[in-house]
């Protein structure tokens, strides 16, 4: 027998965030409100995405953004540029957002005007994926430059999302990345996974990822 007491956390965590998790996702579905988890590991292109996708959609429904940081405003002056409504969150050093967490930043942004509200979660492939944050989708960002081989050494996280951006794929030819091995081992993992090959850069695939937006949107107003 152990002389200290050893006490399971880790389970309790979970199940006590996916039930405040549903209770967003119930409430966001009342009033009519489309909330998007965005993730990605840093620097793989989430905000000049958003910007690309703001640029779009932006005159077609009302949009709100939920810029989440470690520290730094610097994303949210970058979105404030598209006259999108904009609250930048900071996680006091955590690296994901849990429900509750969503809620206080959506609280604080007001969804009250908001027909889609984009989280864009703290740049990250492993604590984002293990927290529901009562998003309506997931979806997340790989980039050409960081490889082909991350979704066999972050499974979690490929398994959890709706769809799949592969973004900067204008510098495919200087970096040794499968595009169509990605997509394999995806679908392995998420049979269901929607992927889409895009630039943030120069805008190529982001019309269609606007698209699949457009239809997630309407599909969760009609439910």
């Amino acid at each position: 027998m152990e002389p200290f007491k050893i006490m399971e956390i880790k389970q309790s965590i979970f199940e006590d965030n996916d039930q405040q998790a549903n209770q967003l996702r119930e409430s966001l579905k009342a009033e009519k409100t489309f909330l998007l988890n965005l993730m990605s590991s840093p620097g793989a292109g989430k905000t000049t995405t958003l910007v690309k996708t703001l640029e779009i959609l932006k005159n077609e429904m009302r949009l709100g953004i939920l810029e989440a940081d470690i520290d730094s405003d610097v994303d949210a002056h970058s979105i404030s540029k598209t006259g999108v409504k904009v609250i930048q969150l900071h996680t006091g050093g955590m690296c994901h957002l849990d429900a509750d967490m969503t809620k206080q930043g959506l609280l604080g942004l007001g969804t009250e005007d908001v027909d889609c509200a984009i989280l864009e979660n703290v740049g990250n492939l492993v604590c984002p994926a293990e927290f529901d944050t009562g998003a309506s989708k997931n979806a997340m960002i790989l980039s050409v430059p960081e490889g082909d081989d991350k979704p066999l050494k972050y499974p979690l996280m490929f398994s959890i999302v709706d769809v799949l951006l592969i973004n900067k794929i204008d510098v495919l030819p200087y970096f040794d990345f499968d595009l169509e091995t990605v997509k394999e081992h995806v679908k392995k993992l998420n049979p269901n996974i929607r992927v889409i090959p895009i630039s943030a850069r120069t805008g190529e695939g982001i019309e269609e990822w606007a698209n699949w937006l457009r239809t997630e949107v309407k599909l969760w107003n009609e439910k």
